[in-house]
């Protein structure tokens, strides 16, 4: 039993979601920027932007990492079930 491969993703997923990530904080910069209000509340507006992407990539990776966690552990655990599994003998007599 071989143990199956990690899902990766693929190139063309990868360049949509940088693209599509730079194209929503572009749009919102610009947004900020000919919102007709004063510049403190557009410097306010623009550390909020900051803010919730350096928060959302916080968030991405604790995720991420949860998950590879609980995979590596499934992995160590479905190890020990093929070493137990491939050791036992089931003609073997009771001792």
């Amino acid at each position: 039993m071989s143990t199956p491969k990690a899902p990766t993703n693929t190139t063309a997923f990868f360049v949509q979601s940088g693209i599509s990530f730079g194209l929503a904080l572009l749009s919102l910069l610009i947004g900020i920027l000919y919102l007709e209000v004063d510049p403190w509340i557009r410097a306010f507006l623009g550390l909020a932007v900051v803010f919730l992407t350096t928060s959302s990539f916080t968030l991405a990776k604790c995720v991420r990492d949860q998950q590879e966690s609980s995979t590596l552990y499934q992995r160590i655990d479905q190890a020990r079930v093929d070493k137990i599994l491939a050791e036992h003998d089931p003609f073997q007599n009771p001792a």
